[in-house]
This record gives C-alpha cells, sequence and structure tokens, in this order.
C-alpha cells in the first residue's frame, strides 16, 4: 500500500467533552457522525490544547512546541509567517499540501483591544475586557447549512479530494471550521436536534480563588446571570456542535465516494473549548476542562477501532504523529509525542501527561496546567493553586491544594520538569510591559492612548457597546504596573465575585 492520506479536521471552540457517544444527555444522537468515527477508530478521551486561546493553541499545534518555546504568548503574538510548520515537513517529505480555512497561528491578527488587554493583564484594571457574547440567534428556518462559510470549505475540501482520485502522491488535507466559536447562531435544523429538557445549566460554583472574580469581570459575566438565557446559550451551543457533526459526515461521505477512505486516516480535534456558562465565564481563557480540554478522535488503515485512551494527551502531540504516520523525519526539538504506537496497539514511551499554558487577557498572571492520571493541577505565579480529582469531581468544583499538600508538591515538581513556569511567567510579563510601553509612547503622541484604552477596557468589541471613559484611578494602576510595582487585586462587584 502506498503512503497513507491525512485528512484533518480541526474545529474551533469545541469542548471535548461534548460528544453524544461519551455519554453527554443532551448530544446523544446529536454527533452520529462523531459516535461513528469513534467506533471505527481511536478516542484519546482526555485531550487538552496546550493553550486555551486561538492564535497560541494553534501555534503550539502547527509548531509541535510549546507556546512558550515560540513565543506565542497571546492572540496577536504567534508564529512568524516564515516560521516552518507541519505541513512544511508533510510538503519536504513528497506530501500534496492543502490548507484550507481557519488556520489562525501567525502574529499581527486579531483586533487592537487583543494586544491591549493582554499586554496589560498584569495592571489588573476592574473593567470588563470581552463585550456581552452576541445575542442568541436561531434562524426560523430550518437549513442545514446555518454557518455557510464553514460548509463553503466543506465544499472547498470536497473538490479537492475529487481532484485527489487519481493523484499518486499522498495527500494532507487541512479543513480548519470556525464553528463552534461563540456566535451562538444556529438554524431550527441543529436546534431541535437538541432536547430543551435535557440542557442543563452548570454546577454552581462556589470556588474562592482570588483571580476568579477578577476574570469573570473582565469576561463580563454579569450581563448573564439570567437562567433561561443562559440555557438556551448552551442549547444553540450544543447545536452548533451538532452542524460540526453534519459537516465531518460530508468530508468523510467525499472518502467513501472517491475512493479514498482505505487510505486515508482522518483526524478530528479542535483547538481549544468554551465555557457556555460554567464557573460563570464564557469564551475561554482558563484552564478548567470546559475551556482546556478538547476531542481527539482517528481513523485509519491500522487504527485500531472502537478504542479508547484514557492517558492525557495534547495538540503539540499532533506534529510527531503526522510524521509518523507519513515516515517522515521530525524536526529533533518537538514537545510533544507521537500517538501511533497507541493507535496501533504498540507500546508507548510517550509521558501520561498534559502540559497547558496561558499568559493573556482576564488574568492578571500566567497560568500553567499538569494533567496526570485523575489530577488537574493549576498554578497562578503570585497566587495559590488550584488542584482537583476530576473522576470524583467532574466539574471542578472542590479545590483540595489545601487538603493534599504532598499532592501538590508532588505535581509542582513535575510541572517544573516540563517548564520552569515562574521563569516563562516573567518573561511573559517582561514582554508585555515592554510591547505596551512603546504602544503606549506611540499612541501618546497620536493623541489616540486614551480612547484607545477606554475601548479596550469597555467590552465595546463584541459587539459593539458604548465605552466607558478612562478613568484616573485605571491609569494610576498603568503607571504602577509599568513602574514595576505588582498590584493588589482590586474589590470587585459581588455580582461578579
Amino acid at each position: 500500500m502506498s503512503r497513507p492520506n491525512i485528512l484533518f479536521i480541526h474545529a474551533e471552540s469545541f469542548d471535548g467533552r461534548l460528544l453524544g457517544f461519551l455519554g453527554h444527555p443532551a448530544l446523544r444522537g446529536a454527533t452520529p457522525q462523531l459516535d461513528t468515527l469513534a467506533v471505527e477508530g481511536t478516542c484519546f478521551e482526555n485531550t487538552y490544547a496546550n493553550y486555551p486561546l486561538c492564535c497560541p493553541s494553534r501555534a503550539s499545534m502547527w509548531s509541535g512546541r510549546f507556546a512558550h518555546h515560540v513565543g506565542a504568548w497571546n492572540n496577536y503574538c504567534g508564529l512568524s509567517a516564515e516560521a516552518p510548520t507541519l505541513a512544511d515537513q508533510l510538503q519536504v517529505a513528497g506530501y500534496t499540501t492543502q490548507i484550507i480555512g481557519k488556520t489562525d497561528y501567525v502574529s499581527g491578527h486579531h483586533s487592537g483591544g487583543a494586544r491591549l488587554s493582554a499586554w496589560s493583564r498584569a495592571a489588573a484594571i476592574p473593567r470588563p475586557v470581552h463585550g456581552e457574547p452576541n445575542p442568541p440567534h436561531v434562524f426560523p428556518d430550518h437549513r442545514e447549512r446555518a454557518r455557510e462559510g464553514d460548509w463553503q470549505k466543506a465544499d472547498e475540501a470536497n473538490a479537492f479530494l475529487r481532484e485527489q482520485q487519481d493523484n499518486a502522491a499522498p495527500f494532507f488535507l487541512y479543513v480548519g471550521l470556525h464553528l463552534a466559536h461563540h456566535r451562538f447562531s444556529t438554524s431550527q435544523h441543529y436546534l431541535e436536534q437538541i432536547p430543551e429538557d435535557a440542557v442543563a445549566l452548570p454546577a454552581a460554583d462556589s470556588l474562592q480563588h482570588p483571580v476568579l472574580p477578577l476574570q469573570r469581570l473582565q469576561k463580563n459575566w454579569g450581563h448573564a446571570l439570567d437562567p433561561d438565557g443562559l440555557r438556551l446559550r448552551r442549547r444553540i451551543y450544543f447545536a452548533m456542535i451538532a452542524e460540526v457533526d453534519a459537516l465531518l459526515g460530508q468530508l468523510l461521505r467525499a472518502l467513501d465516494q472517491y475512493g479514498l477512505r482505505d487510505n486515508t486516516w482522518v483526524v478530528f480535534a479542535g483547538d481549544h473549548g468554551e465555557m457556555a456558562g460554567e464557573h460563570r465565564q464564557y469564551i475561554k481563557l482558563t484552564h478548567f476542562e470546559a475551556s482546556i480540554r478538547v476531542p481527539l478522535i482517528i481513523r485509519g488503515p491500522d487504527a485500531r477501532a472502537n478504542a479508547r485512551v484514557q492517558a492525557p494527551a495534547s495538540l503539540v502531540d499532533l506534529y510527531p504523529t503526522f510524521t509518523d504516520l507519513a515516515a517522515a523525519a521530525p524536526p529533533d526539538d518537538l514537545d510533544g509525542h507521537s500517538l501511533v504506537p497507541e493507535l496501533t496497539g504498540g507500546t508507548t514511551a510517550r509521558p501520561p501527561r498534559a502540559f497547558a499554558e496561558h499568559h493573556s487577557s482576564s488574568c492578571p498572571t500566567g497560568t500553567f496546567m499538569l494533567r496526570r492520571d485523575q489530577w488537574k493541577y493549576i498554578t497562578y505565579p503570585g497566587y495559590a493553586p488550584l488542584l482537583f480529582n476530576l473522576d470524583d469531581d467532574p466539574d471542578e468544583l472542590r479545590d483540595l491544594a489545601p487538603l493534599q499538600p504532598e499532592m501538590v508538591k508532588t505535581l509542582d515538581a513535575e510541572m517544573r520538569q516540563v517548564a520552569d513556569y515562574e521563569a516563562i511567567d516573567a518573561e511573559a510579563k517582561a514582554k508585555d510591559r515592554e510591547c505596551f510601553a512603546a504602544w503606549r509612547d506611540e499612541a501618546r503622541r497620536d493623541g489616540t492612548y486614551e480612547e484607545q484604552m477606554a475601548a479596550t477596557y469597555s467590552g465595546a468589541g463584541h459587539p459593539p457597546g458604548p465605552v466607558q471613559p478612562w478613568r484616573e484611578e485605571d491609569e494610576e494602576r498603568i503607571r504602577q504596573w509599568l513602574a514595576g510595582n505588582t498590584l493588589p487585586l482590586p474589590e470587585i462587584d459581588e455580582e461578579y465575585a
């Protein structure tokens, strides 16, 4: 048999727990293509993004290296346009490569607010950065192409697959979807696949960690306390996942139609999750399961069927997995490990853990996560850590760090073997200060500084809303931060605390 093809479908904002075959009550019957893919292949049930934000997560995945190793600190700082990626490596190995849809791993994109809120995070300004999520919207008809842009990508991928029927060279086809990004928009066709009575509100959260109130405020959670509105947004989010499943079905049928199935590996994954109201938060930017857990299902010529891998994995493992499948030589500086032994029933030397980091907006310090066995350990340099036993507490409601000092010590030592997180945090914060100070000097010269800061810290970007004036107390926090002082966290209104 010739070298295998690879079809990689990459979804946006897809919480990896939200799959029908994993038993989620609202998704049972709504993800038939993913359910079938899991029966025909191998599901890595505990897979994590290496960063809970689009650009840095994707920069890690495309480079096979952790974000701090490639300087992918936030949505504005990813890889350079010239940086080699896994697609380049496969092309050198003789693969025809086709990239369709969202990639989002290159520096310099996203809004000005994305970089300003990330750079100034350590100033801990008690104002919203994110606007209200888009109002829930349901098309009144039963259209199947609710997110038309993604269907056009699937059409383009279908055309590419049709052209590969007589192509002697193997191919690598990447299809990047915008679904299920938090636009909270769907059609009746998908909404009706999600039983309303199966959509539960998130478990009540009483965690007392000091950074969480500021995070909720900056994410503008206070607008979303209405239970009915929260339940509707969650139902629409689940419906968007059902549309992802339908898109996947079109691509799988194309493989069958063009005779490509038997020699094609199919990989389905996400870039990060979506909080969808859990822990009183929306979007991502945390290491809670809803934000950092992603799906990973792989089917292929030699894959074990109906297999479940419980050992934690992460997106940096995809680069060496792809090169392994393609019999291509990987670079020697990758942070991930090939999943092929687990796919084919062999013996793996892969460390049974996953690592993630975060250095962007909505948190005044860097955060770092280590998952091993049932334990999840999250550090916040300058603040107390969190520790969860996910077997006993899958909703992450009980912080065991004060009760399990020896486990904290063990996991902290292991995390330090992976990454010197305090040094990385200091490096990221120094970069923030350097970038912000240079931008501030320029913005003051052209007279737009206060205007841009007010827009950034009014949550006015998603969707547009009123801009609140930039206050002297806000600027004082900026001055103190730029002077190198560590600021105390501000007092937060009760609705966010």
